[in-house]
């Protein structure tokens, strides 16, 4: 009966606010609509420990991703909206992000639409192409259907968000949701749905740069079998500092999972998924992440800077029996005018998409596991 009650609550109150989203704009400020086009082309080179037959050729050179960005503003309301292209093994083509925006001032605006879930540090915790562990886990660069308050003032921040559940593609009655998208969301026999999230960071410091910050998150987990409510949730604590050419960014996470899963089903493992490949993920773990960077200004032809970083994930499984999962990845950012290139050495331990069992490194794991590591250079022109 509370969870028949806290969906209905959730759900009118989404409906108050898209009313007031569309009734509460003023009549214009803007008369000539605006339209920004960008995007990028990127192609990719791995050479990956635990591939015989991939080190026997040497590596694979092959495309990576085309995108398309669109920005634009009329009456007040502006867009902001990527669409990217993948190779169908790699869940093929799917909107990242796109949502509809208003500025009530120079500190306040809000987003409708496909948007940035407020959690954690954002809107990276890393600095290479693969990402932190946390991106793998859906806690980073995480995008869900809802609608976002965001205040940026000098020394305060904070984001308060509604998001009715992650994006749909199928709109069945009984239908799982597609693993064809860009972020980590729960797939299979649940669905997220009903969830608010809440922001708080801190700015000081003068020479340097200190944001300080507080995350938290809950929301339903809704099973196709069993048709009842369960939960999940998730807080942060995350720290960013950046001097002169320096940044570092620590975060902890504590997450856990609730699913009303049907009867002889595990309730200690989800399902999550992207790119078009679902995986088991831990129910229940704390994570914690390191990340620094340097950049280093120089003049060799078109490269005007290298910015090298080290970033470690750790993801810390509560459930006896399940093997922790390690990641850190090594490598420099190259910048040439409008092309840059990432050149990573990715290392992983019980790690889906760094060697290992794909389908359950996440979960349970394997004891017997040992680091696999992938050398990888995206190069990506962005215009």
């Amino acid at each position: 009966m509370i969870d028949k009650i806290t969906h209905f609550i959730f759900s009118k109150k989404l409906f108050f606010l898209l009313i007031a989203f569309s009734v509460a704009l003023p009549a214009a400020s803007q008369d000539t609509p605006e339209l920004k086009l960008g995007g990028a082309l990127r192609f990719n080179y791995n050479l990956s420990s635990w591939k015989d037959g991939q080190k026997k050729r040497g590596g694979d050179f092959g495309y990576d991703m085309f995108r398309v960005n669109a920005e634009a503003a009329y009456k007040g309301i502006f867009l902001n909206a990527e669409y990217r292209l993948y190779s169908d093994g790699f869940g093929g083509g799917f909107l990242k992000q796109g949502w509809l925006g208003y500025k009530f001032n120079e500190l306040d605006q809000i987003h409708i639409g496909l948007t940035q879930v407020p959690f954690g540090i954002q809107q990276y915790n890393s600095h290479n192409w693969f990402f932190n562990l946390t991106y793998y886990v859906g806690m980073e660069d995480d995008h869900d259907m809802g609608i976002k308050y965001m205040h940026t003032g000098e020394k305060f921040e904070y984001q308060i968000a509604f998001f009715k559940n992650a994006e749909e593609l199928k709109f069945g009655n009984n239908t799982e949701t597609s693993p064809n998208r860009y972020s980590y969301d729960i797939t299979g026999r649940n669905k997220e749905i009903n969830q608010v999230n809440g922001k708080f960071i801190y700015k000081f410091g003068d020479e340097a740069a200190h944001r300080l910050g507080f995350s938290a998150e809950y929301g339903k987990l809704y099973n196709l079998d069993t048709e009842e409510l369960g939960a999940h949730s998730a807080i942060a604590a995350h720290y960013e500092f950046t001097k002169g050419k320096w940044n570092a960014k620590a975060q902890f996470i504590a997450a856990s999972h609730d699913p009303e899963n049907a009867e002889g089903e595990s309730r200690d493992i989800v399902i999550m998924a992207a790119y078009g490949a679902p995986y088991q993920v831990a129910a229940h773990f704390n994570m914690y992440s390191l990340a620094i960077s340097r950049n280093i200004p120089v003049e060799w032809g078109p490269i005007s800077n290298l910015q090298f970083y080290n970033d470690f994930g750790y993801m810390q499984k509560k459930t006896r029996g399940f093997e922790d999962s390690y990641m850190n990845v090594t490598g420099v950012l190259v910048s040439a005018g409008n092309v840059y290139t990432y050149v990573d050495y990715a290392a992983g331990y019980n790690h889906s998409w760094l060697g290992g069992n794909f389908v359950d490194d996440f979960s349970s794991g394997n004891p017997d596991a040992k680091w696999e590591a992938r050398f990888n250079i995206n190069i990506g022109y962005y215009f």
